[in-house]
């Protein structure tokens, strides 16, 4: 009976709740949830303190470690890149430039009729311009290269040392960086046209421009070996021309000069009388004497060609002690040169025209020079030599002031025409400067007469210093003169000076020596008697 009524009463128990179900469902809210079975619980030692999460600190710092690599790999890649491509671009844009710019035929008419496009330099793309499209990639970028180290340079130093292979104990050369890598970027381009010449795709002239170009280049650096390596360059391109023409004559002309430079003076003498028969229309050479030409070619490349060939001529024979044989050659070239047609004003003649007169005219101021040291070395009087120099020293300024568009008198006195001062530092006028074929020669020919009038001055003053009548005097002027043309810009007098372009330091040294020298024997003229 008992355990009847413990049933029943535990079941009874069982099946009433203590609360209503919405206050069980109320009291079930308010408990925390139950915390999720990946967490990570630790028990403190008090079993009073609650379970405490701990976060794991080393996964989310390794985490934002690789992040952060992450990024910094994806940037660097996008920079380098972006960096990537944009240099790749101005390199391909600097050389599309020289190529269709730079080295772009002058379609001048004018130009073309006084041949200055004939006399320009070219680069493997002949009458077309640009490069030659046979040499593919690799060689048509070394040609480029190639200029633009010689016209723009490198951005390096000034000069690097090369070792000397001419002598027995060997030596070092000092030369231009920029002529340095410009011939050393055509001995590639040179070795790439040697090997694709058999393809058959090669310009048929394009390995003579190449070889002609770094014989140029090696040929302005200077030194003996390379005025040697400019020389086997030269034969090189004679050996692959067909013995006539304009350009057979300025390679001769060429290995004329470098045997001169080099003291082979009979082959430079045999290569000078093989450049005039050329130019005169025939290929054998005359052995009765030298060939001083009676007629004027209609060519004026061949003009020019023959102005520069004689004035190698004279030099030698200055040179050699042979005055005679100077003086007779001297006078010949000059009455050559004065029977080329002139035009009456430079103002009225195209810019080829006048520029081709002034080539002409600044030829025969140097033969001037040449011409009144003979005559003083031949005890002449000295005032023929005077008359000489003074005529070249006019020649040479008017050359120098044509180029640069200066009035040849003084702008604030032209009714007396008192000579215009010089000026060393002037630019040459922008049609020069524009022309892809007048800009080198002009700049060059501007250059040399500059040289040319700074030396025919200095010369003067050395024979005024012997006048009776004020000599020191009337050469210090021409002392002075000759400092400007040189390239002082300042007053010479507050002292110091530099020279300009063109004006070794050696020179410089001599012309500031006989200035100085002059000035302090008018300052006190009781101590230089």
């Amino acid at each position: 009976m008992y355990k009847a009524c413990a049933r029943l009463h535990s079941r009874s128990h069982r099946s009433v709740p203590l609360v209503s179900p919405c206050i069980h469902r109320r009291y079930q809210s308010q408990q925390p949830p139950a915390p999720p079975k990946s967490s990570l619980w630790r028990k403190d030692t008090d079993e009073n303190q609650p379970a405490v999460l701990i976060e794991d600190h080393f996964t989310r710092s390794t985490m934002f470690t690789f992040n952060f690599f992450k990024r910094l790999v994806k940037y660097s890649f996008v920079g380098i890149f972006t960096l990537g491509v944009t240099g790749w671009t101005a390199f391909e844009g600097v050389h599309m430039w020289v190529e269709k710019m730079e080295l772009a035929p002058d379609r001048d008419s004018e130009v073309r009729q006084w041949e200055w496009d004939a006399d320009g330099e070219k680069w493997t793309g002949g009458g077309l311009g640009g490069t030659d499209p046979g040499l593919g990639f690799k060689g048509r970028h070394a040609v480029r290269s190639s200029w633009i180290a010689q016209n723009w340079g490198t951005g390096s130093g000034e000069s690097v040392i090369t070792p000397s292979t001419r002598g027995s104990q060997g030596g070092l050369n000092v030369v231009e960086t920029r002529l340095e890598i410009a011939q050393n970027f055509l001995s590639v381009a040179l070795n790439i046209a040697v090997s694709k010449m058999q393809d058959g795709k090669l310009r048929p002239g394009t390995i003579g421009e190449l070889l002609y170009r770094r014989g140029a280049i090696l040929e302005r650096m200077g030194t003996a070996d390379a005025l040697c390596e400019a020389r086997s360059q030269y034969e090189r391109v004679w050996a692959g021309l067909p013995g006539k023409g304009i350009d057979t004559a300025r390679t001769a002309l060429k290995l004329g000069d470098l045997n001169y430079r080099l003291g082979d003076t009979e082959d430079a003498l045999a290569w000078w009388k093989r450049t005039l028969q050329l130019t005169q229309g025939s290929s054998t050479q005359d052995t009765s004497g030298f060939p001083i030409p009676q007629t004027v070619p209609s060519s004026p490349s061949a003009q020019r060609t023959i102005a520069s060939a004689l004035v190698s001529v004279s030099a030698y024979y200055a040179t050699s002690n042979q005055l005679k044989e100077a003086r007779a050659v001297q006078e010949s070239a000059l009455d050559f040169l004065r029977s080329i047609p002139s035009p009456s004003s430079l103002t009225a003649a195209s810019p080829p025209q006048a520029l081709h007169a002034l080539y002409l005219l600044h030829r025969s101021s140097l033969l001037s020079i040449h011409l009144a040291e003979v005559l003083y070395a031949l005890r002449s009087a000295p005032q023929t030599s005077v008359q000489w120099l003074t005529r070249a020293a006019e020649s040479s300024e008017r050359v120098a002031l044509a180029l640069t568009g200066l009035p040849f008198t003084h702008p604030d006195a032209t009714v007396s025409k008192i000579p215009h001062p010089p000026a060393s530092e002037a630019s040459l006028i922008p049609v020069f400067t524009k022309s892809t074929a007048m800009k080198k020669p002009a700049t060059s020919l501007l250059r040399d007469a500059r040289r040319t009038a700074a030396e025919a001055w200095n010369l003067l003053g050395l024979l005024r210093e012997g006048d009776k009548d004020n000599g020191m005097e009337k050469a210090l002027e021409c002392y002075e003169r000759a400092l400007g043309w040189a390239g002082v810009a300042a007053n010479p007098a507050k002292g110091g000076g530099e020279a300009g372009e063109g004006t070794s330091e050696k020179e410089w040294k001599v012309l500031w020596g006989n200035y100085v020298r002059a000035r302090e024997a008018t300052r006190n003229p009781k101590s230089s008697n």
